[in-house]
């Protein structure tokens, strides 16, 4: 799930349940207007695997960025801790090859299933211990997968977030090719634009 500029953290799934009617009406959640869904389109192939791979998309809320993957040829695992908008991605993508399920984030049930991506937008900061949660995601990628991390700091009075700095610092141990790649001066990825701290991490782990 993403958060606007002046959100609070949400501490339980029905809050987001509240949410999901109105959800996609934000530009960067619904990727409704073309030039929005050009640019995170355009971002997101250059973030995953080029060939066509497992992503499994963590707080996929509606599933806006699912379905960007699954149009470049990914197979699809979204998790959310909201049936809400878990019925509205499987709405979204129906006939396509993704599969939704609800679920904690930090610990997504998918048994023994392993992925060449993790894609998590404006996720990892609501956790209680981001650093828990990494190093279980890196359990779930097979030899050669990668993190793909959105995450920002947001808000001038008691802002929230992640900054970029601490998120490399905790991917170190568990990726041997960390990219930092900021995001705040691109105003079509917000439909606006922005002054605070928007930036991806991508993570390439070990072969072996």
């Amino acid at each position: 799930m993403t958060t606007s500029d002046e959100a609070e953290p949400a501490t339980a799934a029905e809050d987001w349940d509240t949410r999901a009617a109105s959800f996609d009406e934000e530009p960067d959640h619904g990727l409704r207007d073309t030039g929005v869904r050009r640019a995170w389109a355009d971002r997101l192939r250059g973030w995953l695997p080029a060939a066509a791979s497992d992503v499994l998309d963590l707080g996929c809320g509606t599933g806006s960025l699912s379905l960007l993957a699954a149009e470049q040829g990914h197979r699809v695992t979204g998790v959310d801790s909201s049936p809400a908008m878990v019925d509205l991605a499987r709405a979204k993508l129906a006939g396509r090859d993704a599969a939704f399920l609800v679920g904690d984030a930090a610990m997504p049930p998918v048994g023994e299933q392993r992925f060449d991506a993790v894609l998590v937008r404006h996720v990892l900061w609501t956790l209680p211990d981001p650093g828990r949660a990494l190093r279980h995601w890196r359990e779930l990628l097979r030899p050669g997968g990668r993190f793909v991390l959105v995450e920002g700091v947001w808000g001038m009075i008691g802002p929230v977030g992640i900054p970029a700095d601490r998120l490399t610092r905790l991917l170190a141990p568990l990726a041997g090719d960390v990219r930092l790649e900021r995001l705040s001066d691109d105003a079509l990825l917000w439909g606006r634009h922005v002054t605070d701290e928007r930036y991806a991490v991508v993570a390439v782990t070990a072969r072996s």
